[in-house]
């Protein structure tokens, strides 16, 4: 089957190449639009290559792991078709790394390989209302929304990977206008690809505030200011998610609970960019009554993971594209999960991230190659214990 899958993109994508209606351009991808206008194709691919280290502690520079793969391998179509009102989006993932590859270990919910990623079709009512009916990203945490594509470091922080409230099948509103934008979804609540949903829905919402107007194209939704924003310009945002009756112990992620929990997330960031400086800063924050969930035996746990988090990120883009960059990251668990005299085998550990990169963009984001040195920690609140470690990490990314 995969085969088969391979073989007609392949296919589909040289008909695309070759034709005389086609264009491209680095950073656009392969566009392409019928004689008669009634479809639309853009075509986009991907790939980022990893090497990394990381040692047994940081007094003990044995490698405890070693990352020698291929991280993402995506690919991405989109256009219109009928009318330019009507917009449709597909994104399939192809390395195993990227495609949960053992999530079906862990969740009932979810028993395959991720290859489909994003599968939406909208409609535009109005140059500034759409609405979005699939699977998609939900208007999170900005970095979770900010493709892995264009990031300045080797991969999103800690606070995302626990945080996220990741994708989701559903429908999605977005508005925007001057100094505002609002987005909304109403989903199923058990994350993407999921064979079944139970009565509870997932409910999100976010505003966001440009008080100094729009940044240059997409600038807000891409790591460091590569657009080099003449004017300052900031992004001050918010939002709310509820997940009612959720299954798994990060939401729409995670394992399968032993029992249903009403899961409420709170993000809010902030983001400042000017001639080359860009600063970040998101918050996170997770909350479940009753979080520990167990079998009848009480012999098997899974946790709704409570707690709350910080990331903050600074940069600065030299003129001969050059970038180096600055990461603080924590994930603080509340007690509930790391002290619970009846559940003392439940330990959630405080994790803290040091992170300095240096990124080389030969074309913007679709080719450039990171390199990224840092401490990754880890605090033991029952034993008192913290334990550092050093990080490594050397990536390539190239895609059109």
């Amino acid at each position: 089957m995969k085969v088969v899958v391979v073989v007609v993109l392949f296919y589909f994508t040289s008909l695309i190449t070759i034709s005389q209606n086609s264009s491209f351009k680095i950073g656009k991808g392969v566009n392409y639009t019928s004689k008669d206008s009634l479809f639309s194709c853009n075509l986009q691919f991907r790939m980022q290559n990893r090497l990394s280290y990381e040692s047994i502690a940081l007094d003990d520079l044995t490698p405890q792991t070693f990352e020698f793969r291929v991280r993402r391998l995506r690919l991405s179509l989109r256009g219109f078709l009928y009318n330019p009102k009507w917009k449709y989006r597909i994104q399939l993932s192809f390395s195993r790394g990227d495609m949960d590859w053992d999530m079906n270990k862990s969740s009932k919910y979810n028993t395959s390989v991720n290859v489909v990623r994003d599968a939406i079709v909208s409609y535009a009512f109005t140059p500034n209302f759409e609405v979005t009916f699939g699977q998609t990203k939900l208007p999170g945490n900005r970095q979770r929304v900010i493709s892995s594509g264009n990031q300045q470091f080797f991969d999103r922080s800690i606070v995302n990977a626990t945080f996220t409230i990741d994708r989701d099948f559903g429908v999605f509103f977005n508005w925007s206008k001057n100094y505002f934008k609002l987005k909304g979804a109403i989903t199923s609540g058990e994350g993407r690809n999921s064979n079944s949903s139970n009565k509870g829905l997932s409910y999100t919402g976010r505003i966001e505030v440009l008080p100094f107007g729009s940044f240059t194209g997409e600038n807000d939704y891409s790591e460091g200011d590569l657009e080099r924003e003449q004017k300052p310009k900031l992004s001050i945002a918010g939002t709310y998610n509820y997940n009612a009756l959720a299954v798994r112990n990060g939401g729409q992620l995670g394992e399968d609970l032993f029992s249903a929990r009403n899961i409420h997330n709170v993000h809010g960031d902030i983001l400042f960019k000017f001639k080359g400086f860009a600063l970040y800063n998101e918050t996170c924050l997770r909350l479940a009554e009753n979080p520990i969930t167990y079998s009848s035996d009480t012999s098997h746990f899974s946790t709704v993971q409570n707690g709350y988090g910080n990331l903050t990120q600074i940069s600065y883009l030299f003129k001969k594209n050059w970038e180096i960059a600055f990461r603080y990251a924590f994930v603080q668990p509340y007690s509930s999960i790391y002290f619970d005299s009846n559940f003392t085998s439940v330990n959630f550990k405080k994790q803290e991230q040091f992170l300095l990169g240096v990124s080389r963009y030969l074309a913007g984001h679709r080719l450039k190659y990171q390199i990224n040195a840092g401490i990754n920690s880890t605090y033991d609140y029952q034993k008192a214990e913290k334990l550092n470690k050093l990080l490594l990490v050397f990536q390539v990314e190239l895609g059109i």
